[in-house]
């Protein structure tokens, strides 16, 4: 029987930890875009030496907001300063728990003058729509369910396709049949493709120029198949789902904090409207780190590198306690880069008697919806590695991590344990395996050797 709301699934499994450890769900989806329309390498290499299209119209959620009262809900629940937004803006919107740990992140584009778009992993939506409804304020949200949620054909409100790469201000030109309008960084324009009216966002990945692209779904088609024929003078390839994820490797932004939800009687509410059986309720736990204390798992703005975005010009949930975390010392976000010598002996245990390692899949190597491997060195856990797999571009395995800030400089080695505790858990996707222990050198973020004076998130 599938509990009534999240705070009876905690209750019904003993734990947050407990429910999440033993979910039986994989990796988050990237649905209806295939694996690979080429070959996961040559997608990689696109966004880095031409231009990469990110199909993004089928695996985040979208949310409308709109009201007088809509930027109001955003600014009480974002830690993010709201001077100087407007109109064809965008931002990367953080929220948090009272107690000043990350909800989640989503990117936030104000479409009218009351109304707004908020995009990506469903912790946040689901946040400010309960905030909304039991709030007392003048807006109204409309849903737009990620496809794998989604009952029926993957049609959606509207469609969303991302250019990257050094060669897309020549496709954007040859779409637009003149050069690309100089909008700023994370701003928003109009432009016409193909007779169809389309907002184009202004920014950046791995380092490289690019847009953003969306409208209406009915139109969608006829948008891709301009673009896809204005790109193949200029090496554009189509980026699949398993290319797709590994991208944050080289850009630096860390996709899936655990939603900082599970504990405390001020939450208790917000557990009983979340559904037993939605993203919070279902995600997977996943990895080598593992603590019978869920808030050990939870993070602040400052571990994951967002201590610029934090903005005590307003009231907002959870200042208070921000207010007093921002003094540190916090964790600083980094690059793992692993010793090429031990992923070889890890990957290849697989060729061998006996118990193997755990299986590391490529170029993703993430194997639950919320990745937590415990990083160590001389035997003493100094932070978590949060998501990990392959860049072609830079021959390497990599990860993402945020590490105490005595160990966080560029060229410390330090330790990665890859795979579970006590031969992996019962979930579908962990093979029995055995954990193996792999050097791993801090290297800035983003890595990217392109990206590392350019790269702003997304």
């Amino acid at each position: 029987m599938i509990p009534k709301n999240l705070e009876e699934a905690i209750q019904a499994a003993g734990s947050p930890v407990e429910l999440l450890r033993n979910s039986q769900l994989g990796p988050y989806v990237y649905p209806v875009v295939p694996p690979e329309y080429s070959n996961w390498r040559g997608e990689q290499i696109a966004w880095q030496q031409t231009c990469a299209l990110f199909n993004q119209s089928f695996h985040m959620t979208d949310m409308y907001l709109e009201g007088p009262g809509a930027l109001k809900l955003l600014s009480d629940h974002g830690i993010n300063t709201f001077k100087n937004f407007g109109v064809d803006k965008a931002k990367q919107y953080v929220a948090c728990s009272p107690d000043g740990y990350v909800i989640g992140d989503v990117i936030l584009f104000q479409l009218g003058e009351n109304l707004f778009n908020i995009v990506g992993r469903p912790s946040v939506h689901n946040w400010l729509q309960y905030k909304c409804e039991t709030g007392r304020y003048d807006a109204k949200l409309e849903r737009d369910e990620r496809s794998v949620v989604r009952k029926g054909p993957p049609v959606r409100k509207g469609y969303r396709y991302q250019l990257q790469g050094p060669n897309s201000p020549q496709i954007m030109a040859k779409l637009l049949g003149k050069p690309a309008p100089d909008i700023k960084f994370f701003n928003m324009g109009h432009v016409s493709i193909a007779g169809a009216d389309v907002r184009a966002l202004r920014h950046g990945m791995v380092g490289q120029p690019g847009w953003e692209l969306f409208g209406p779904w009915a139109e969608g088609e006829q948008v891709l198949e301009a673009i896809l024929e204005a790109g193949k003078e200029f090496g554009l390839k189509q980026v699949g789902a398993r290319a797709y994820s590994s991208n944050t490797l080289e850009s630096g932004w860390i996709p899936s904090p655990m939603p900082a939800v599970y504990t405390g009687e001020a939450l208790k509410p917000y557990r009983q409207w979340l559904p037993g059986n939605g993203y919070e309720a279902t995600a997977s736990l996943g990895g080598s780190f593992y603590s019978g204390d869920i808030t050990k798992y939870y993070f602040t703005p400052y571990d994951l590198g967002y201590a610029s975005i934090v903005k005590f010009d307003h009231d907002f949930v959870g200042r208070s306690a921000l207010e007093k975390i921002a003094a540190g010392p916090h964790r600083e976000k980094v690059t793992l880069v692993w010793n090429p010598d031990d992923a070889e002996k890890t990957f290849g245990s697989l060729f061998h008697k006996g118990q193997a390692a755990k299986y590391i899949d490529f170029p993703s190597a993430v194997y639950a919806t919320l990745p937590y491997d415990k990083v160590t060195r001389g035997g003493q856990t100094i932070g978590v590695s949060t998501w990990s797999g392959y860049s072609y571009n830079e021959r390497a395995m990599l990860s993402l991590a945020t590490i105490d800030p005595a160990h966080s400089k560029p060229g410390t080695e330090v330790t990665l344990i890859w795979g579970e505790e006590g031969g992996g858990s019962r979930r579908p996707v962990v093979e029995p395996h055995k954990q193996a222990e792999i050097r791993v050198t801090v290297a800035q973020v983003p890595y990217s050797e392109v990206a590392r004076t350019a790269y702003r998130p997304h």
